[in-house]
């Protein structure tokens, strides 16, 4: 018995699968509490009765129509950041690089902006589906993050390297934006200022029905490559002696964290800093395997997330604060003291 349970423990660990249980019970009560929070408060409990069919038509009305669907795209786009984060981390093992510190968020919001751009009429309607937006965010941010990562190496990959051409690709990225904006119609321009910040103000069914399956899709496949993941961690040679092909292996990895950013940011807009907080907080609180590092910082990302806008919509009474303003009020403190830790090593 005790055989079993110790060889067990060695595939499995047990901690960790309790942390992320707990993990998903506050993404739950998170979930139940941003439903009730609001311009009209409505308790737990009759949330619950709502979401098993029962409840007044007008509690009803507000729950499912108005902050549902805000609330599924915050979990989603949380969860796709902070996984493309996680991903970022451990193939460039750099704990600074997130999709937004190294301009791939920022490539993926100026692709949108171009897509809203061109194919939106006089009406501030689409011309074309909605579904495209997600893949024209995907060319964007693997443009971005094939640029910087090219001009980074150099006999390898160093931190402060990446982080400077991040930021410098970043800086571009937001000028074209900007330059796409000023072109474009004044209600484009207005439109785009605000979910650049990070907003899902305008959340539909229709957005919804299109971030679950692609994040959630995106999110099994991860946990199948945590493997590469994890063999990522011991350098180029040690991977290539265990069988991997390191190069392939990266660009497939880039690939999935790209389309993980494409997603959240074509309906959230570029939130910043999702993706270098939550696997940090993820990797204190199950360790670094990716075999639970990938599923806690999904639920870290979603709560971060979820509680941002929460606060945005319900603190300042009628004004509708982006929840990208919150996490980037935290965010940019912790990438501060984190690159001051990386300096003193």
């Amino acid at each position: 018995m005790n055989l079993q349970s110790n060889y067990f423990s060695q595939l499995v660990d047990l901690s960790a699968v309790k942390k992320l249980f707990i993990l998903l019970l506050i993404v739950a009560l998170t979930f139940i509490l941003s439903l009730s929070i609001g311009d009209s408060f409505i308790s737990p409990l009759k949330v619950i009765s709502i979401l098993f069919g029962n409840g007044s038509a007008f509690d009803t009305l507000i729950v499912q129509e108005f902050r549902m669907p805000r609330i599924f795209i915050s979990l989603f786009a949380g969860m796709g950041l902070a996984i493309s984060g996680a991903i970022l981390q451990g193939i460039i093992r750099n704990p600074l690089a997130s999709p937004d510190v190294i301009g791939i968020s920022t490539g993926a919001g100026t692709a949108v902006v171009a897509f809203l751009a061109l194919f939106s009429d006089a009406n501030n309607s689409l011309t074309v589906s909605i579904e495209w937006m997600p893949f024209a965010a995907f060319i964007g941010a693997l443009a971005t993050a094939l640029l910087v990562y090219s001009l980074a190496w150099k006999n390898g990959v160093s931190a402060t390297r990446l982080v400077m051409i991040g930021v410098g690709i970043a800086s571009l990225m937001q000028a074209v934006t900007t330059l796409l904006m000023l072109i474009g119609p004044i209600y484009q321009a207005s439109k785009a200022n605000v979910w650049i910040t990070g907003s899902v103000n305008s959340a539909t069914w229709q957005q919804v029905k299109i971030i679950i399956p692609i994040v959630t899709c995106l999110f099994i496949i991860t946990l199948l490559v945590t493997r590469h993941l994890n063999l990522q961690q011991f350098g180029d040679d040690v991977a290539t002696s265990l069988g991997q092909h390191v190069q392939k292996t990266r660009l497939a990895l880039l690939l999935l964290c790209t389309a993980l950013v494409g997603s959240a940011v074509s309906f959230a807009g570029t939130i910043g800093f999702v993706g270098l907080m939550a696997p940090h907080i993820a990797r204190k609180l199950v360790g670094s395997s990716f075999g639970s590092l990938i599923p806690a910082s999904a639920c870290i990302g979603g709560i971060l997330v979820v509680l941002a806008d929460t606060i945005g919509r319900s603190l300042f009474g009628s004004i509708v604060v982006p929840a990208g303003v919150f996490t980037a009020a935290i965010g940019a403190p912790y990438f501060i003291y984190l690159l001051i830790k990386m300096q003193k090593r």
